[in-house]
């Protein structure tokens, strides 16, 4: 379900994440670490889009495959993108 792509997404924003970290303990200027915050919150986003797209996809080729309308399945991925933000 999930693929080495989004996972290994996720691993550079905790990377980044562990790196804001030690950018606050070093005491490092506010608006280095909002900057960083915010690449590592727009990592997160592209993510779950990612991960909402890969998902949707397999779901409409099933429901595709038993006959079934797959327009519900496309409002309900948008609607996940829309509360992620």
């Amino acid at each position: 379900m999930y693929n080495d792509k989004s996972m290994n997404r996720l691993k550079r924003v905790e990377g980044q994440i562990k790196g804001i970290l030690r950018m606050m303990e070093e005491g490092k200027e506010c608006k280095d670490v909002i900057t960083q915050l915010s690449a590592a919150r727009s990592a997160i986003d592209r993510t779950i889009a990612v991960i909402v797209s890969s998902n949707l996809e397999q779901c409409i080729r099933e429901s595709i495959d038993a006959g079934e309308d797959s327009s519900k399945l496309v409002e309900e991925a948008v609607n996940m993108l829309v509360k992620s933000r």
